[in-house]
């Protein structure tokens, strides 16, 4: 054989490992290709640009609802297209975005919600585990294949009425809820695929800012998130909820808000697992509740940067089966939970293959793991369903902390199994863990250091 031909083949064989190595979700399987592209949206290739001073919305104070509605409408009927924020701040109400339509905002453009909830019609939406009547989103898109927000422009939604509303509220009846003092949410997606979110400050939203239900193939890139947690507190602005969704990147974000950053929703109810669990001795069409419940599968968090927030990633409070969940290389200053595992005691939920590595920050609690009774109703069902949280790793991590291992155990009503501890670097207040509270606890070269 020609010898420059054996040492190609040589070559190209001992190279093949470098070029083929595969990512592998938690439960061993492989992660495809589509989790490494984050080629910023080109508008040049959605088809005809609509800068919107063109169609009367200008930057004036006053409200563009109608005139940007039918820009948006008109846009659709014609093929498709992109609505174009120009520099300027520019006010409107509830927008519904149809399939071929996007928005792009350049910098120095804003679209600055109204701070008045009749701008916001009420019509049946998702809202904590439930399918329900409540106000719309600032931006709604649902049924889209393909929709994209981009731009170096603000989404703001204009909450800090919408807040005080609420405290004010709470301060008559401690009890109020999200659904007592109702609020729009900033960004709501549902029912789509094939989305990406590119580049935006999504701030000051009334409600949850960026909520995706029923959705696949979902990209939220290089976003600056944020919501106030004081003087005002901006109550329940999570960053991103992912309810019910499957293949969702979240890549170089930053993400500060008075809630948690990543909740992953799905469903609640005593019965909120039907989809999975034939309930042969019941009528489950008593439960509408559970209409619209599912499971999050195929999520990665990764590069992001977390300011202040309840939970960098928290499963729960409405989450039924949550399978491989990767939260990898962030940085973490002044996180309450870096991982925080909700157990509702009237929820079966299955929290499962969930990887927490390569970590750097502080926050109080290194892992929380509890009952969670908010809103607590069995609504007659004669015992507590069983959950479980098993297959979990924290890995590769310094995190200086309150509290390194605040999970409480709870046999009765949850069962913990497979987590493994490793490579961990922990400062804390409270240090010490216990092994005996999960069925077969893995530690290896776990440091921890007392303050």
């Amino acid at each position: 054989m020609n010898f420059r031909i054996l040492s190609l083949m040589v070559c190209t064989l001992l190279c093949i490992p470098s070029f083929a190595k595969k990512e592998l979700w938690p439960d061993g399987t492989e992660i495809g290709e589509w989790f490494r592209e984050t080629t910023p949206v080109d508008i040049e290739k959605l088809g005809k640009q609509y800068r919107i001073t063109d169609y009367g919305i200008v930057n004036d104070g006053k409200l563009h609802t109608e005139k940007l509605q039918k820009l948006i409408d008109d846009i659709a009927s014609s093929g498709g297209g992109v609505v174009v924020v120009p520099e300027g701040t520019y006010m409107t109400g509830a927008l519904f975005f149809k399939q071929g339509v996007h928005l792009h905002l350049y910098d120095g453009g804003v679209l600055m919600g109204s701070n008045n909830p009749s701008d916001y019609p009420i019509l049946k939406t998702r809202i904590e585990g439930e399918t329900c009547l409540y106000y719309s989103a600032l931006i709604n898109a649902d049924g889209i294949d393909g929709f994209t927000i981009s731009g170096k422009g603000t989404i703001d939604g204009n909450g800090y009425t919408f807040w005080k509303h609420f405290w004010e509220r709470r301060t008559w009846n401690p009890k109020c809820t999200n659904k007592d003092e109702q609020r729009p949410r900033l960004v709501y997606v549902s029912n789509c695929k094939n989305v990406q979110i590119d580049g935006v400050k999504l701030q000051n939203s009334a409600f949850w800012t960026t909520h995706i239900y029923n959705s696949e193939n979902v990209k939220l890139l290089r976003l600056h998130i944020y919501s106030p947690a004081q003087p005002v507190k901006a109550p329940s602005t999570d960053a991103i909820d992912l309810d019910v969704v499957k293949n969702v990147l979240v890549k170089d974000c930053y993400m500060s808000v008075n809630d948690d950053a990543i909740a992953i929703k799905g469903g609640k109810g005593p019965y909120a697992d039907y989809w999975r669990t034939s309930y042969d001795d019941i009528d489950i069409s008593k439960y509408p509740e559970v209409i619209g419940n599912g499971a999050n599968s195929n999520i990665i968090i990764e590069d992001c940067e977390y300011g202040f927030c309840h939970g960098c990633l928290t499963l729960g409070s409405e989450s039924v089966f949550d399978h491989n969940i990767i939260l990898r290389r962030i940085k973490v200053n002044q996180a309450n939970n870096l991982l925080w595992l909700k157990m509702r005691p009237d929820t079966p939920q299955q929290y499962e293959y969930v990887t927490v590595e390569d970590i750097e920050g502080n926050g109080k609690n290194f892992i929380l793991i509890a009952p969670w009774t908010q809103f607590y109703d069995l609504k007659g069902r004669a015992t507590i369903p069983m959950s479980y949280s098993d297959h979990i790793t924290m890995r590769n991590i310094t995190f200086d902390c309150d509290v390194f291992f605040n999970v409480k155990q709870q046999e009765d009503q949850y069962h913990l199994s497979n987590f493994t501890f490793e490579n961990l670097n922990i400062k804390a207040k409270k240090t010490d863990f216990h092994t005996e509270f999960v069925e077969n606890f893995t530690a290896k070269n776990v440091n921890t250091e007392k303050k």
